[in-house]
């Protein structure tokens, strides 16, 4: 080949190149990302209207249309766990005009159900996690379990001591699960129908403690009716900064948090998903957020896409050999 040719060849490689940065710059993907959001946001949350997963969708979601131009409007698909409402998002058109605020239960409805019509991790893209929740493990004021130590003590002897949560295979209950394996503790699990119920049988004293949120018993503990022993997670709740943690205290590298994240169906452009990553960021400034997420027992953190989608694998790993260990039934 001469120098004339080869020159010839450098160029149209060029063209090629250049023309196909201008179709990949033309594709509808590319375009609907550059434009978007040109129309309200529909935020599906699965549980309950009015409970927790709820007002973090609508609270996190009004801000974030500050920056988006566009409303987010939360959307409750109730049903199996939060299960029916992760469903309806990985089956939406993947234009970041169907969002999902996903919870902890969302990588543990992953370990116990084992025919999901989605997957946990590859049906989405995650674009970041917006806060975390830690548990507290709650005795009444007057036990004679005074401390965590007493607890776990009180635990490694007799036939196991009862403990409640709001119901087999919530988070709370899986929390007890691997505190009994890593502590080496013998419990017995009581399961009620939610936290009401489960704070209600403590206050009778039909169990010895509960692991429940704080927004079920931080009045209880404020009124004088039931004592904190412990916090989950890898820090102490700023809300109850006394309160140690549970690694703190003798049980090394546990952490048990449940969270609320976005995500969206797999295959939204990334252009979509950056943008929607900044609007979180943006709205998890803002101090009256972080405070009405504070008062909900939770702290204000966003992550990148990538961070929480390691995070909802390191999850869903943990709670699948926690269910397998546990001997759980799965569904």
């Amino acid at each position: 080949m001469n120098h004339f040719d080869i020159a010839c060849t450098r160029i149209s490689r060029r063209f090629a190149a250049a023309a196909l940065i201008a179709a990949v710059a033309g594709s509808p993907l590319s375009a609907l990302a550059q434009k978007y959001p040109e129309r309200p946001i529909r935020a599906v949350q699965g549980f309950a209207v009015g409970g927790n997963a709820d007002t973090i969708a609508r609270l996190v979601g009004t801000e974030m249309a500050k920056s988006l131009n566009q409303p987010v409007v939360a959307e409750a698909v109730t049903g199996a766990g939060g299960t029916l409402g992760s469903a309806a998002v990985a089956r939406a058109t993947p234009d970041g005009y169907t969002i999902l605020l996903a919870t902890g239960g969302h990588a543990v409805a992953g370990a116990l159900y084992d025919k999901l019509p989605y997957d946990t991790v590859k049906s989405f893209e995650m674009v970041s996690t917006v806060t975390f929740f830690p548990f507290l493990i709650v005795v009444p004021a007057d036990s004679k379990l005074r401390n965590f130590q007493d607890l776990l003590a009180a635990a490694r002897q007799g036939e196991g001591l009862a403990y409640g949560t709001a119901g087999v295979g919530t988070t709370h209950h899986l929390a007890g699960e691997l505190l009994g394996k890593m502590g080496k503790l013998k419990l017995l699990h009581v399961p009620f129908r939610g936290d009401a119920a489960s704070t209600t049988a403590l206050l009778g004293n039909q169990v010895t403690f509960t692991i429940a949120p704080a927004t079920a018993v931080e009045a209880n503990i404020r009124g004088g009716k039931l004592r904190a022993l412990a916090v989950t997670g890898t820090s102490r709740w700023l809300g109850m900064p006394e309160v140690p943690t549970v690694a703190e205290e003798g049980v090394a590298g546990y952490d048990v948090r449940s969270w609320a994240g976005w995500m969206v169906p797999a295959k939204t452009p990334a252009g979509v998903v950056r943008r929607l990553n900044e609007a979180n960021r943006q709205a998890l400034l803002s101090p009256q957020v972080r405070a009405q997420l504070r008062q909900m027992g939770g702290e204000a953190q966003a992550s990148s896409p990538n961070e929480m989608t390691e995070m909802v694998e390191q999850e869903l790993k943990k709670w699948t050999q926690v269910v397998k260990d546990a001997g759980i039934p799965k569904s």
